[in-house]
């Protein structure tokens, strides 16, 4: 497992963990982050990063990245 901030920009993911607070858990959820969706990295642009997820590209900081294991 590693964080989604390691991903390969095009290569489809599994979500295997989400950690943080249950806060951040539920936000990230709201977005589209569950376990066993899948996820991949479009664009880094600085510290962001711009993610498809459930046929939705999401921009997501790189803290929040960090709690998206794949």
């Amino acid at each position: 497992m590693m964080p989604l901030v390691y991903a390969e920009v095009g290569e489809p993911q599994i979500i295997r963990r989400i950690g943080g607070s249950p806060d951040v858990k539920k936000h990230l959820e709201d977005m589209g982050f569950t376990v066993g969706s899948e996820v991949s990295v479009v664009s880094a642009i600085g510290e962001n990063l711009i993610v498809k997820v459930k046929e939705s590209r999401v921009a997501v900081s790189d803290e929040l990245a960090r709690k998206i294991m794949i």
